[in-house]
């Protein structure tokens, strides 16, 4: 049985003290596959290349980045750049992209095969609505997503949750709403405003957090993420933050050797 959220957090499945997510994509990149291009279009052998990750990393969670396969999927699909520029509507990109059949089947594919073949539970990242709608707001022909408000966003939640009950037959236990990205602040909504993703979550029992710059808060929950600093990768003098679980992003350049003798230091 899968535990929920607030389970893992307080008794991790690795012993640590502390609940750790380790995002560690681009590094793994770098370092498993030696620069080659990540298999999105390969579930198992995306899953194969995740699962030698964790073996070596232990993460107390398996963070899929859906917000890096959309990216991806989006710089290569000519013909689906043009269906999301086909109106200028705010919002039409996105929806267009989320709704199209070729992409969805795809992704679904790709996060059940890792879930049934992760040891961990299973977090899906996804971008918040507002860093979702100003990534594709460009193919209505604007580029100032300054003009863009939390009513927006708040839109914007609704074609997501829409969009996540295709996920809903498989054992998450969270959504994970990627708020980074963005330098102007005014950008950025709380999570109360994605209620129509909340929704979502809460009905199928899992959990469901915003991952900021330097924390994740958690929706209907008060404990907070603490972010690793980065220098802790290179160096054995920076300490841990405080917090109720931690997040870290393992850079690309680290040293293999020096991650391992810092991932013990995680306790």
């Amino acid at each position: 049985m899968i535990p929920s959220l607030n389970d893992l957090l307080a008794q991790p499945l690795s012993g640590r003290r502390r609940a750790v997510l380790l995002d560690s994509h681009d590094y793994a990149q770098s370092v498993f596959l030696q620069g080659k291009p990540v298999p999105w279009h390969e579930p198992m052998a995306f899953s194969n290349f995740f699962g030698q990750v964790q073996g070596v990393l232990k993460s107390d969670l398996a963070l899929l980045s859906l917000d890096r396969f959309y990216a991806e999927r989006i710089a290569t699909d000519q013909a689906l750049q043009t269906a999301m520029g086909a109106k200028t509507r705010t919002g039409y990109a996105l929806r267009t992209l989320l709704n199209d059949a070729g992409t969805t089947a795809q992704v679904i594919e790709l996060a059940t095969t890792f879930s049934k073949t992760q040891r961990v539970p299973v977090v899906l990242q996804i971008p918040s609505p507002m860093q979702w709608l100003m990534r594709t707001h460009p193919f209505s022909g604007s580029t100032d997503g300054s003009e863009l408000d939390a009513d927006n966003a708040e839109n914007a939640s609704m074609y997501v949750a829409d969009w996540l009950r295709g996920f809903a037959a498989l054992p998450l236990i969270a959504v994970l709403l990627d708020d980074r990205g963005g330098a102007d602040e005014a950008v950025s909504v709380p999570l109360s405003t994605y209620s129509p993703i909340a929704n979502v979550t809460d009905h199928y029992r899992w959990g469901l957090g915003q991952r900021q710059p330097d924390r994740i808060k958690l929706h209907g929950n008060a404990q907070t993420g603490a972010v690793i600093e980065s220098e802790f990768w290179s160096t054995d003098t920076t300490a841990l933050p405080d917090g109720d679980f931690l997040v870290g992003e393992v850079p690309q350049g680290a040293i293999p050797e020096r991650v391992l003798s810092r991932i013990a230091a995680l306790g």
